[in-house]
């Protein structure tokens, strides 16, 4: 059966036996979300940040992160990150379009790929350093579009699993203008039509071979939660009633966690390996996240500033997140030759691994996040957390000087 997945693979932690030397880390899981490019606005078309939704994203990062370190198939039903990652996205990419439509596009897709271009190139040039030859090089022309996944090896099949939400984001910005003005003729016939899709791709019955099938799959499970962040920009979600929506999302719940408990994976109840479920889990979850959301939230200095940079560098830590992973094991292997090290530093424990993994993804921030500055034409920073707040301060004294 085709999978909507997550992207990327637990991490084992490496082990004293053979001495140093990369394992490459775990079963494959089922479910993240990539980021969606950075700034957000609250529900019914306000324009600035919304800190609620700009929370919902870190902890959704910080969970994919969980994930594919631990592999807690669990996780994807605590916290479904790619629906409600795609919801957030959907929610950015409808504000968006009150500007012009083809202006809208180009700019979202130039703050995806310009870092995507930095780490494909990054990986590309590692592939072919172990060994890599590419067999059909107009396939390379994936490593510039992600319209399709690009080619790659076993060697670096963590690295570049997460990039099937890239490529379905891509999608679903390309279709959004006439996703949207379809959604806003007939909202209900088009959820309801995600709907019919997902039920036909959990089934086989999509009529598409491999290699259309497989995108196909992830663009119809994430659909409705795309549509459903819509609903939250223009409105449509305060609107209805608190007792529908939860009612609708009950429904969803209860009917996506009964088809994941009798479609269970080889890992144990995984979202990201059951489409049907995966979709009704999370609108669920979208439409309870979206609707009640809190009217304010207190001001926590060290909280705000990791969410602040967590958004400004989402695609960052999302791309770069399983090089992470991946370079941690030689690098705890390496501990394991230190006596000190191996005495007092608990190296076989994932918990220990998972600290690891978080100066890495923090130097990869610093080395190559100012890629995302340049797409969204700003001034690169290294690390812009609490970049806002001195631009209030400076405004504040310059305001003072007149």
């Amino acid at each position: 059966m085709p999978e909507a997945r997550e992207a990327g693979a637990p991490a084992a932690p490496p082990r004293p036996a053979d001495g140093a030397g990369t394992h490459l880390p775990g079963p494959r899981g089922a479910a993240p979300a990539a980021p969606a490019a950075a700034s957000s606005g609250s529900g019914g078309g306000g324009g600035g940040r919304d800190r609620y939704l700009d929370l919902l994203r870190a902890l959704a990062l910080v969970r994919v992160v969980v994930y594919h370190t631990f592999g807690w198939a669990w996780l994807t039903l605590l916290f479904p990150s790619i629906g409600i990652m795609f919801a957030l996205a959907g929610s950015l990419a409808a504000h968006s379009l009150q500007r012009p439509a083809l202006s809208v596009v180009r700019g979202r897709l130039r703050r995806l790929l310009v870092p995507f271009w930095l780490f494909a190139a990054a990986v590309t040039v590692l592939m072919l350093l172990h060994g890599w030859r590419p067999h059909s090089w107009h396939r390379m022309l994936l490593w510039i579009l992600p319209l399709a996944d690009p080619p790659g090896t076993a060697w670096a099949e963590q690295i570049i699993a997460p990039l099937w939400y890239i490529r379905t984001y891509l999608w679903l910005v390309l279709l959004s203008p006439w996703l949207l003005k379809a959604f806003r003729a007939a909202p209900r016939s088009c959820l309801t039509a995600c709907g019919a899709l997902v039920v036909l791709a959990q089934y086989d019955r999509l009529p598409l071979a491999e290699p259309a099938l497989t995108p196909v799959v992830d663009l119809v499970t994430f659909a409705a939660c795309w549509l459903l962040g819509f609903a939250h920009r223009d409105g449509l979600l305060d609107a209805l009633r608190a007792r529908t929506v939860v009612a609708a999302a009950a429904l969803c719940l209860v009917a996506g966690g009964w088809f994941a408990y009798t479609h269970p994976t080889d890992e144990g109840i995984d979202l990201g390996e059951i489409p049907l479920a995966q979709a009704l889990w999370s609108a669920g979850f979208v439409l309870l996240l979206l609707r009640f959301r809190p009217r304010r939230m207190r001001r926590v200095p060290g909280a705000d500033g990791a969410v602040g940079l967590l958004n400004a560098r989402a695609v960052t830590v999302y791309l770069w997140h399983e090089v992470a992973l991946f370079a941690s094991v030689p690098l705890i292997d390496l501990m394991w030759d230190v006596p000190f090290f191996e005495a007092h530093l608990p190296l076989d424990a994932t918990w220990f691994q998972f600290l690891v993994v978080w100066p890495l993804i923090g130097a990869a921030v610093v080395l190559v996040g100012w890629t995302e500055d340049l797409a969204s034409r700003r001034r690169p920073r290294l690390w812009p957390a609490g970049g806002r707040k001195r631009g209030r301060r400076a405004r504040g004294r310059a305001a003072g000087a007149r």
